[in-house]
């Protein structure tokens, strides 16, 4: 697959995820088919084939977690499990025949921007050397692994992952178990393996706040009127849908109404945990919604068991056969697991992409990645992201802003090849105004409530979150303004 001297590609897709194949599909229904989408693993799904650790699932609704144009009417629960969303996404795959234009395996090392040519020039791992029209990044904001910076992760005896690599070959059934986090896949594995365990050690950082998960399973005579009537499964998907984005006032508009959530919160603590010391520990000590806010039925009961333990020291060092914190204790372990999230702030990294004038996307966003409506971004002509900064969302499902940014997207392409254009580049003032507002509008959310969270670099820098509502992004993004774009022949 050494295309050098061929015909250069219309697309170039990194990502073989929700994001990725969703572009792919869109492409082929407009008629594009002179693309390929890029895969370093060697499966399809992104974060939905990295995270298969115990009790992984959305924590959206299934209906509305996925494809508007792919309904599935079968979902077995309200809140779909990671290996049926897995599924799901390798079924778009089959149906849509995306197979012969993916490449698994395949990690794309840099791009560089010839402007002469108005073409990306891509070289992977294996060698491969791709050119290309376009090129979009679909590799989402969870993908990379973030480990604790801790003295001594390497002196550790036993076995040690991270919950987005799980090791599902090691018997975790009576050992000591250590887990350094507590965010939104920790409450989902904590409670699966606390049972198995003899003594499990819970490091918190900080609490999250956990309100009841209101997820049942689907009956077999659902299925059927869903299978039987499409528009009942449209109209399901539109409450869910308005029921998320009505979360949106209280984040966005009125913190106030966020009162009834935090008492939410306190009723499960409550009826979860009757050890009142364990209690005092999981009460969070910021504002509710400045971080994620988590659901769970079962994480509350898992930490009351007798067997788990919840410290709220800082951890000073690890250890070869556990872990000391800051006031002396040591807490012995044969098994340590990492549940500290992604490098979300990071969002192409490590891969080096070099738009006009030798400039460097990481150079650029040093102090923090934006982008113009979360796509763009000024120096990288027809470059594309998806799922880009500032466009995650707290209230509601990412596919649906995904299929915002799909429709934008072909709109470009679509403006590039009309008017015969050799690249888009958006202006800087453009970009410039569009984050200023949004930032101003950041500043007011409950994200910018005094915590820290990975909403935000370590300036405070709002780079994940879309401070607005989602029907407000979707029409932000229904047409490109070519005004907006410097667009050369």
């Amino acid at each position: 697959m050494h295309n050098t001297s061929a015909r250069p590609l219309a697309v170039v897709i990194i990502g073989a995820g929700f994001a990725g194949l969703g572009l792919g599909i869109k492409l082929d229904q407009a008629g594009i088919s002179e693309y390929l989408i890029l895969e370093k693993a060697d499966d399809v799904g992104g974060t939905w084939r990295d995270n298969s650790y115990p009790g992984a699932a959305c924590d959206v609704p299934s209906h509305l977690y996925s494809f508007s144009f792919e309904p599935k009417p079968d979902w077995s629960t309200r809140y779909a499990r990671q290996a049926e969303i897995h599924e799901y996404i390798r079924h778009c795959v089959r149906k849509y025949h995306l197979g012969p234009r993916i490449r698994l395996g395949c990690e794309v090392v840099e791009a560089r921007f010839s402007e002469p040519e108005g073409l990306w020039h891509v070289s992977t791992t294996d060698g491969t050397a791709l050119t290309t029209r376009a090129l979009v990044s679909a590799c989402g904001q969870l993908n990379r692994p973030l480990y604790p910076s801790i003295p001594g992760l390497d002196s550790f005896a036993g076995e040690a992952f991270h919950s987005a690599r799980w090791r599902h070959d090691v018997d975790l059934a009576g050992k000591r178990v250590a887990v350094i986090g507590t965010g939104a896949s920790a409450i989902q594995f904590i409670p699966q393996i606390a049972p198995t365990v003899s003594q499990l050690t819970v490091f918190q950082r900080s609490a999250p706040y956990v309100i009841p998960k209101a997820d049942r399973q689907y009956t077999s005579t659902e299925h059927q009127r869903l299978r039987a009537w499409p528009a009942l499964q449209r109209a399901a998907r539109g409450l869910q849908y308005l029921a998320h984005e009505a979360r949106a006032l209280a984040f966005i508009s009125y913190p106030k109404l966020m009162q009834s959530t935090e008492k939410a919160f306190y009723n499960n603590l409550q009826r979860g945990v009757t050890d009142p010391l364990k209690r005092a520990r999981l009460v969070p000590d910021y504002p509710i919604g400045c971080k994620r806010i988590l659901i769970s039925n079962d994480f509350y009961p898992a930490l009351d068991r007798p067997n788990v333990k919840i410290v709220t020291e800082r951890i000073e060092a690890v250890e070869p056969g556990g872990v000391r914190t800051a006031e002396g204790s040591r807490y012995d372990a044969d098994v340590l697991i990492y549940g500290t999230g992604f490098a979300a702030t990071e969002f192409l990294a490590p891969m080096r992409i070099t738009g006009r004038n030798g400039l460097e996307l990481n150079q650029v966003w040093r102090t923090g990645a934006e982008a113009y409506k979360g796509i763009s971004v000024s120096g990288f002509p027809n470059l594309f992201i998806l799922y880009g900064p500032n466009t995650n969302l707290g209230h509601n499902s990412i596919v649906y802003m995904l299929e915002s940014q799909f429709r934008y997207v072909l709109g470009c392409l679509a403006i590039l090849q009309h008017h015969r254009f050799r690249y888009m580049d958006v202006k800087r003032k453009a970009q410039e105004a569009f984050n200023v507002e949004l930032q101003k509008a950041a500043s007011t959310t409950v994200w910018s409530g005094g915590c820290t969270s990975w909403y935000q670099t370590a300036d405070g820098k709002q780079t994940n979150n879309w401070p607005g509502y989602t029907f407000a992004y979707r029409r932000l993004t229904r047409t490109p303004e070519v005004s907006d774009y410097e667009c050369a022949r």
